[in-house]
């Protein structure tokens, strides 16, 4: 199986070593996305709500690329940096993204540079491209 590197420029670039996404056959693999702003790098919002919002835009991004979308993402882990805190705003600010049925989802907590969320995902698409 082939694997093929995601680039775009709508998202925020990667910091180190690795793809912003990867497809593989049908399936698409995001990099965790913070809330940063794809052009200036700045976080964007002050609040989990706020920011939750822009990390799913941002692998939202990456997906498009691939001519994917929000609704053909079938898994999501996301990290707050502070679970208990911050749980509840996310949860709407992700029940408001998608719609039902909710991608299956994993959320911790850990600890993160600045930032109160970070999420990753796994698409597929409905056609191998």
């Amino acid at each position: 199986m082939n694997k093929t590197a995601i680039q775009t420029n709508r998202a925020p670039a990667p910091g180190g070593s690795y793809s912003q996404g990867i497809a593989a056959g049908p399936w698409v693999f995001t990099a965790g996305m913070g809330p940063h702003d794809p052009d200036t790098k700045e976080i964007v919002g002050s609040t989990i709500e706020e920011q939750t919002q822009q990390a799913l835009l941002n692998l939202e991004a990456i997906l498009s690329a691939r001519e994917l979308s929000r609704d053909d993402i079938v898994k999501v882990t996301a990290h707050l940096e502070d679970l208990d805190h911050d749980f509840a705003g996310f949860d709407a600010a992700y029940r408001r993204f998608f719609r039902e049925p909710f991608p299956v989802r994993t959320t911790v907590g850990s600890r993160l540079d600045g930032i109160l969320v970070e999420i990753d995902c796994i698409a597929v698409s409905p056609v191998s491209q």
